[in-house]
């Protein structure tokens, strides 16, 4: 019997170097991770790139390591692992969902993953976060610098003067590394400042302090009484607390649900920008934080004026003034005092004919010279504080009541409730128009003189810690500025709040090309406003510059309450138009000239690439624009899918038809939907409602050209019963052939069935056959058992007879030997005569012995032969 062939497996193929033997990557192609653990000790900081060799993503990115590696391979170790091959221990050890990965050790931490784009500039400068993941403050416009960035900011002040490094700092220092392994986005900056005076600046005074710096809200200070002192601790609170003015948005490429999350959250803001993470400036990025930072300063905040005029002014020497004055100003601007909540008061005319009032602004100043210790001890502005204040106010406001005042005027009075409370108001006289700030956009205030009234309870000698008001900020009314586009705190008094987002153009351009950006720009900046609860974008114009006062501007028209933007519509890029289409593919562009602009009778379908039904409509339509004249009526069809509509023609069922008659576009008939969808009910629709003429009476023109119209119609109808007259013949003729075919396959299928019963009957002859042999060969096999048992014992029983056989011989052999020796001794003749007998009759006896056992066997190996040729 054949044995089954073994399945046979090919080895896989050894791997091969990745990287070339050039590169500054160490190329571990055999996924050798214990040499690679060995490789790290001796490095502050490595960098693995796992891959795996067939990974369409890991050969785009082997490019990118081997750049960022030629730039810093002098200050990192640089490490590529095949994790794919089945032998080497990454493959063993490590299991990955995707490839590449790259992990990144400074020193004993890590992993620090980074899920980044495979880019570069990005990978490059990741590693230098890594590599420093801490700026160190030594100056005032440092500091300035860093307070004036856009992401949230973590200030450490220690005293470099124990060694090796102060207690604290390198918990601090982990904290920071936590941070880029929990956001690798790296969104929280962290600083170390070493100099007291800097330190001073926002209110740092022990050694071992954390400050977490936010541009509107008020700045924390890690609460070491409430949290204990650990660098999980310290990167938890900054990530929980931090404030998110924009943020970034870096899909990875794959299926994601990043930004359905992010829309979902309501309105927003998407701003392209052209970003290169390496550049040391970013003037765009700049005006956008600026916009930002405006944009939600709620309760107009001191801490974000230095960090606007740092904006506005990138050499501003305002920081490192040696003046008194502005080292005072900027030491309450960055303290983590209570910011003062704000009020607009209009104060009634002095007189009934006066076309005048006193605006002013109350705001609410508290810890006067007192600052909280805890996070938990800062104080709040709620209602009730606003109430006294207002209270407080009119029992004084006789004091404001001037006819023409070209200055504004300031007035401290204490609160009647607490003696850390103070009230502050500043008030001016402006003409009755100026009430309706809303519509206006002129100019109110241009550079005012301050003035502080006399009978005021406190003046500004008197209070040297007090926060500047309304004079220092030059927005006296919050809804205008001087140039008339002011955005501060809009996103508190508007229900139509943005959140910004920013996105990198020159990795994620297609979004914006999907948003409506235009694909032959040479600058890839684009913004766009997308509400997905209202299902509208709108998009910012191409042909204006993306700086800061065009998005002030979007901003503004968006968050008003009837929005002069235009939706955005978008339509199917993919429709090419053909002349010789009989029916017309309409998109939002072409939607109002198609339709509205028409001289001619329309009837549109709207129809989805998913509606089944909508698909069986095809060839009725084709049939009912034949038979239509082309010179009277459009047949057109819409995809909603891939178009959007004005909501007045939106629909919620497909399909749907509409028919826009040429003298009434606007008195579109939608066609039933119970009545079922055919050709003579479409006809019977349509001709209906075009018939509808207007009231003029037809003259003898009009009624030759009605008859000229019918004999077209009649000609049209002629032709298209001839066409069908042939293509019914023709079917007739295909249906003959048909016939013929299947006549011949029946044939065909009957021969193939009697083969299939004689097949059948062969099978199961072949099947009695085999069984029959099968039986003769087990009968045989136990007959040649039986055999070899005989033949066995057949040998057992000769074996037995050579050894009786060998006996007889020595016996024999001496029976001769005495008999010779008789001869010579001679003996006497009774004793040889009575030895003689005696030797006679043993030696008969034995050889009667020996002869009667012959016969035995020879009678035996007889009848056996007997027996065995009667069986066979």
């Amino acid at each position: 019997s054949c044995s089954r062939a073994k399945d046979v497996t090919m080895p896989a193929k050894l791997p091969v170097s990745f990287f070339s033997t050039r590169s500054p990557v160490i190329d571990l192609f055999r996924g050798q991770l214990d040499y690679a653990d060995h490789l790290r000790q001796d490095s502050e900081v490595v960098l693995y790139f796992f891959y795996a060799p067939w990974c369409g993503q890991s050969i785009a990115a082997r490019e990118e390591i081997e750049h960022v590696a030629s730039r810093l391979s002098d200050q990192v170790l640089f490490v590529a692992v095949n994790c794919w091959w089945n032998q080497g221990k990454c493959r063993k050890q490590k299991h990955f969902f995707y490839f590449p990965v790259i992990h990144l050790y400074h020193q004993s931490f890590g992993p620090i993953e980074y899920k980044g784009p495979m880019s570069a500039v990005y990978i490059e400068k990741f590693v230098r976060r890594v590599m420093t993941p801490l700026l160190y403050i030594s100056s005032r416009s440092k500091l300035l610098d860093f307070l004036s960035n856009y992401e949230p900011g973590v200030l450490g002040y220690f005293e470099f003067n124990a060694s090796p490094q102060p207690p604290g700092y390198l918990t601090f220092f982990t904290s920071a590394l936590h941070s880029l392994k929990k956001d690798y986005l790296g969104t929280i900056h962290f600083g170390v400042i070493t100099d007291k005076q800097v330190a001073k600046e926002i209110s740092l005074v022990h050694s071992g302090s954390v400050y977490l710096h936010r541009h509107v809200n008020t700045s924390l200070i890690y609460p070491n009484d409430v949290m204990n002192y650990t660098a999980e601790n310290i990167c938890k609170w900054a990530l929980e607390n931090r404030e998110m003015l924009i943020r970034w948005l870096r899909p990875h490429g794959g299926k994601s649900l990043l930004l359905n999350n992010e829309l979902k959250k309501g309105p927003a803001l998407l701003i392209f920008i052209p970003y290169n993470p390496l550049a040391e400036i970013h003037p765009l990025l700049d005006e956008i934080t600026k916009v930002a930072l405006e944009y939600h300063n709620c309760n107009k905040s001191q801490a974000a004026e230095p960090v606007l005029q740092h904006l506005g002014d990138a050499d501003s020497p305002a920081f490192d003034s040696p003046v008194p004055d502005a080292h005072t100003k900027l030491l309450e601007t960055f303290s983590i005092t209570k910011y003062p909540c704000c009020n607009t008061v209009v104060l009634p005319q002095w007189h009934s004919i006066s076309r005048t009032h006193n605006v002013c602004e109350l705001c609410i100043n508290q810890t006067l010279g007192v600052k909280p210790n805890k996070v938990s001890d800062v104080p709040h502005c709620n209602f009730l504080e606003i109430e006294a204040a207002l209270d407080s106010f009119y029992l004084q406001e006789h004091t404001f009541f001037q006819v023409v005042s070209n200055t504004i005027e300031c007035s401290n009075f204490l609160s009647f409730y607490s003696p850390f409370s103070y009230y502050t108001a500043c008030c001016r006289t402006v003409n009755r128009h100026f009430l309706s700030f809303i519509s206006s956009e002129k100019t109110i205030f241009q550079t005012p003189k301050v003035a502080f009234s006399s009978h005021g309870k406190k003046d500004k000698d008197d209070t040297p810690n007090s926060i500047p008001h309304i004079e220092d900020r030059n927005c006296f009314i919050p809804d205008l500025h001087d140039n008339g586009t002011n955005i501060t705190g809009l996103s508190c008094r508007t229900n139509k709040t943005l959140n910004l987002y920013l996105l990198d153009s020159n990795l994620f351009w297609i979004y914006a090309e999907r948003l409506g950006a235009s694909r032959s720009t040479h600058l890839k900046e684009f913004a766009a406003i997308v509400d997905l609860k209202e299902e509208v974008h709108y998009v910012l114009d191409q042909n204006q510059s993306l700086i800061g006062s065009t998005l002030e501007n979007f901003i503004k028209n968006f968050s008003v309450l009837y929005s002069p933007l235009k939706r955005h519509l978008v339509d199917d890029p993919s429709v090419h138009f053909h002349a010789q289409r009989i029916i017309t593919e309409v998109t939002t562009n072409t939607f109002h000239d198609t339709v509205f602009l028409n001289e001619k009778n329309v009837l549109l379908l709207y129809y989805a690439q998913w509606c089944g039904f909508c698909a069986s409509l095809n060839h009725i339509f084709i049939q009912l624009a034949r038979l239509l004249p082309p010179d009277n009526f459009t047949v057109a069809r819409i995809d909603i899918t891939r178009n959007d509509l004005p909501w007045e023609f939106m629909t919620d069922h497909l399909p749907t038809i509409l028919f826009f008659p040429h003298q009434r576009k606007e008195q579109s008939v939608k066609f039933p939907e119970d009545f079922p969808v055919n050709l003579p009910n479409l006809l019977k629709f349509i001709l209906h409602y075009s018939s509808l003429s207007s009231s003029d009476r037809c003259t003898k023109e009009c009624l030759h050209k009605e008859t000229v119209l019918q004999q077209g119609h009649i000609s049209h109808l002629e032709r298209e019963i001839q066409k069908l007259r042939s293509e019914i013949s023709a079917l007739h003729q295909a249906h003959d052939k048909l016939e013929e075919q299947l006549s011949e396959a029946r044939r065909e299928e009957q021969r193939l069935q009697q083969q299939k019963h004689t097949l059948e009957k062969q099978h199961k002859t072949l099947q009695l056959h085999s069984e029959q042999l099968q039986s003769t060969y087990d009968q045989k096999n136990q007959e040649l058992l039986a055999m070899a048992e005989k033949l066995q014992e057949l040998a057992d029983a000769s074996e037995n007879l050579l050894k009786e056989n060998t006996l007889l011989r020595i016996l024999v052999a001496s029976k001769e030997g005495k008999l010779q020796l008789k001869d010579k001794t001679k003996e006497p003749v009774q004793s040889e005569q009575t030895f003689s007998n005696d030797n006679d009759v043993s030696v008969s006896t034995a050889a009667t012995t020996l002869g009667e056992k012959r016969i035995d066997n020879i009678d035996t190996i007889e009848t056996e032969h007997s027996s065995e040729n009667r069986t066979g």
